[in-house]
């Protein structure tokens, strides 16, 4: 079996950091987790390579619905990305649909292109997991000549879809990277992993710190509801090392 990675989806320079103590090999650098993930900033970018040995995988996302973008988001994704790879990224994290929900292979082609110019590594994330044609979209990201595929398999968590990544493992997995994520962490990580053939994983890690000036008596900030409604959800360096133990390492 080949080495077995692990990347921390991180929202912060202090998650890369709790990241970096649990031992993971990768982040994907974003901001805004609780809108599935925006572009982060090139100040923290910069901060996680200074203090940290971590790949560091930059989001490039400009809002937190859908991924069929206006050319003026495109632009700024493309100058975004550009920026990040000049600063330090190993790699972008994108993802490129038509309204049709198919992949948008001119937009896709030209984010690669400008990633590989720089020796870096372009990663199609989880826009894939709401195309009509699964398998046709892993087509066309070969054909694009992609390095990795952030998937769940189209379902809402990746152990749910674990039968579709293991078929777009068998078929194309000498040709792209496949990297499961949602939902995945120390108690599935090996189950994945051998039922499906991949060997990477990408998890949150998440926990919960408090921040009691989230609510105020009549106004309040909180993001998350129920018992996390003055809380913030952050990475957790035991559970990345439980996550790192549970796979070996």
């Amino acid at each position: 079996m080949k080495d077995i990675k692990i990347e921390v989806c991180a929202g912060s320079y202090e998650d890369c950091l709790a990241a970096a103590r649990g031992k993971a090999d990768r982040v994907e650098l974003n901001s805004a987790l609780a809108l599935g993930g925006l572009s982060p900033t090139e100040a923290t970018l910069r901060l996680v390579k200074r203090d940290t040995d971590l790949k560091v995988i930059c989001m490039v996302r400009p809002r937190g619905a859908g991924f069929h973008y206006t050319e003026v988001e495109r632009k700024v994704m493309m100058a975004e990305a550009k920026s990040f790879l000049e600063n330090g990224a190993d790699g972008i994290a994108f993802g490129f649909l038509n309204a049709d929900g198919t992949i948008d292979v001119e937009a896709t082609k030209e984010m690669i292109d400008l990633i590989h110019s720089y020796n870096k590594e372009a990663v199609f994330h989880r826009a894939v997991d709401v195309t009509p044609d699964f398998e046709e979209a892993f087509r066309i990201l070969v054909e694009l000549k992609a390095d990795r595929v952030l998937t769940s398999g189209q379902e809402e968590k990746a152990m749910q879809g674990k039968e579709q990544i293991k078929k777009m493992q068998e078929l194309f997995g000498d040709q792209i990277e496949i990297l499961a994520g949602s939902g995945m962490n120390a108690t599935n990580a090996m189950e994945m992993i051998q039922e499906t053939g991949i060997h990477q994983i990408h998890s949150s890690c998440k926990g919960y710190d408090n921040d009691p000036t989230t609510s105020g008596e009549k106004v309040t900030y909180s993001y998350l509801a129920g018992e996390h409604a003055n809380d913030y959800d952050v990475v957790k360096e035991e559970l990345v090392a439980r996550l790192m133990a549970a796979i070996g390492r």
